[in-house]
């Protein structure tokens, strides 16, 4: 895994708690982003590290919400969010995708990612589904 984004550079684009350890959403974020750099469509490095500097604000935003009303008497909050999956619950997650000349996120986001199937049972119980 080549992490491309460091703390401060997150820091300077989310506010964080620095009870808050932000390695692992750096980690989890540089995860996707490998598999972006794999692809043939892959944009250049500097690119790649905005879209894991975002994605880690993303993923830091789910254990830490936004908040986005304040009130001090009686105390109320109000909670950046939207109703959507994946990505596009955070300002943040949006930006990720927008940078995503691949799509890969965008898949993602919506849940489509690959998979298979494969036989994990004896060759002779094979064919009890084939009519037997």
């Amino acid at each position: 895994m080549a992490i491309r984004t460091t703390e401060d550079a997150v820091n300077n684009i989310i506010e964080v708690d620095s009870a808050i350890l932000l390695a692992p959403f750096i980690e989890t974020a540089s995860s996707f982003v490998d598999e972006i750099a794999a692809s043939s469509a892959a944009p250049a490095a500097a690119r790649l590290e905005l879209i894991e500097r975002y994605l880690s604000a993303h993923f830091y935003t789910l254990r830490d919400p936004r908040s986005e009303q304040e009130r001090a008497g009686p105390v109320s909050v109000k909670f950046q969010s939207k109703v959507d999956l994946g990505f596009k619950t955070s300002h943040y997650g949006q930006m990720a995708l927008s940078l995503d000349p691949t799509g890969i996120l965008r898949a993602a986001s919506r849940g489509k990612r690959a998979g298979g199937v494969s036989w994990a049972g004896k060759e002779e119980d094979r064919g009890l589904t084939e009519g037997t």
